[in-house]
């Protein structure tokens, strides 16, 4: 995976052909130079070039790819929403539980919680023992939110014009 530590450029930075080499990656990331260059109207360098300024700039963050999560042993995923158990307690969550490889997305967010996270494992058995060690690991309370059945996700951001 290729992760470009930039900051992103507003969307009002990016011209008319920025924007449909964007939205036609979110499509496709595999597209090839040639696809995006017929898609475009360029020439297949300046696409090239392009791409090349879109990830240095941060617009194009990275490349990976989507796995079916049972069919690596994951079927199981849950939203956590965590609550730290002292009021005064530092605003370190995200940091001291980053080595949790099955939590995938860490949000902060508005409301009674602190933090949303989402996550996929294995099983009831290692759900459990996930949340255990979160609430260990941060000194958090849970809530959970088992997920039945995943109609959608990782839709193309479409960008803003």
């Amino acid at each position: 995976m290729t992760d470009v530590l930039a900051t992103p450029a507003p969307a009002a930075n990016l011209d008319a052909t920025d924007l449909a080499i964007v939205a036609a990656i979110s499509q496709d990331a595999r597209a090839t130079l040639a696809q995006l260059s017929d898609t475009v109207g360029l020439s297949v360098s300046a696409v090239q070039a392009r791409l090349r300024r879109l990830e240095t700039r941060g617009v194009i963050a990275g490349y990976r790819p989507i796995l079916d999560a049972e069919a690596v042993g994951k079927p199981l995923s849950a939203f956590i929403e965590i609550t730290p158990l002292r009021l005064d307690q530092p605003d370190d969550a995200p940091e001291l539980l980053e080595h949790l490889a099955e939590i995938e997305g860490c949000y902060s967010i508005a409301g009674q919680a602190s933090y949303m996270l989402f996550v996929r494992v294995a099983s009831p058995r290692e759900l459990e023992r996930l949340i255990r060690d979160i609430r260990l690991a941060a000194s958090v309370s849970t809530r959970t939110t088992v997920v039945l059945q995943t109609f959608y996700e990782h839709r193309p951001i479409v960008p803003a014009r």
